[in-house]
């Protein structure tokens, strides 16, 4: 009965619908307007991605297609060769390629949904130090916020390219006071601070592409629309 969103990245996008998460809050902001999908693949760069989408949208052929879509790959991507976590590394330009194949899919199969790519976000190489996901042998960070901006511009770039919006997370989230600790809670994933900066954008990008709570109707009747006098009334409608 509803129409759809989905919500398709690594990690960051998995863990959104935990408590407090951005696809949480999304799925509450929409609550009997739109359901949110989660297809967030913790670990995952642009490559694997491209190598499952048709099994994360099996139904792309037919069916009706999503409102809207998100992309938000790079935070693997910009892993540093040579370092703990390279297995996950995509070079740069692959990576602007590999988002270009992404949009070129789901706009050939859905050539109406809105499709919203979000940059990496910011790195705290101090936080990386402290919280590596493999064995560290090096002691250095797997992952710099250099790096991950030099990802962000081209999935700013690659949206430009493509026609559609982007949310460039990667300069918005360093707007913010003491960012590293407040918006990260391991130096990449989000804290509950940086989940708000994400659902609010993301609400923003899509109000601005025309879907929003003033723009979409709910599936049944509202208690307040309902006869106290003749409830069953309100549903022949």
């Amino acid at each position: 009965m509803r129409p759809k969103i989905y919500l398709f990245g690594d990690s960051i996008t998995e863990e959104s619908f935990g408590d407090g998460g951005w696809g949480a809050s999304l799925a509450h902001h929409f609550s009997r307007t739109v359901d949110v999908v989660l297809r967030g693949y913790s670990g995952y760069n642009t490559r694997w991605a491209l190598k499952v989408i048709e099994k994360v949208f099996p139904a792309a052929d037919h069916g009706e297609a999503p409102l809207a879509v998100t992309v938000f790959f790079g935070a693997n991507d910009a892993c540093l060769p040579g370092r703990c976590s390279a297995f996950q590394h995509v070079p740069l330009d692959e990576y602007k390629r590999n988002l270009h194949s992404i949009v070129f899919f789901l706009k050939k199969h859905w050539p109406t949904t809105r499709i919203l790519l979000i940059t990496p976000p910011p790195i705290d190489e101090e936080g990386r130090l402290r919280y590596p996901y493999v064995e560290n042998v090096t002691n250095e960070p797997e992952r710099t916020n250099e790096a991950a901006g030099a990802y962000a511009k081209a999935c700013v770039a690659a949206a430009g390219e493509c026609g559609i919006s982007v949310i460039d997370l990667w300069t918005t989230m360093q707007h913010f006071p003491h960012w590293q600790k407040s918006c990260l809670r391991d130096g990449l994933h989000l804290t509950p601070s940086g989940n708000r900066i994400v659902f609010d954008e993301v609400v923003r990008k899509l109000m601005e592409e025309g879907l929003s709570l003033e723009t979409l109707k709910i599936d049944l009747p509202i208690i307040s629309e309902i006869d106290p006098n003749d409830p069953l009334k309100s549903f022949q409608q």
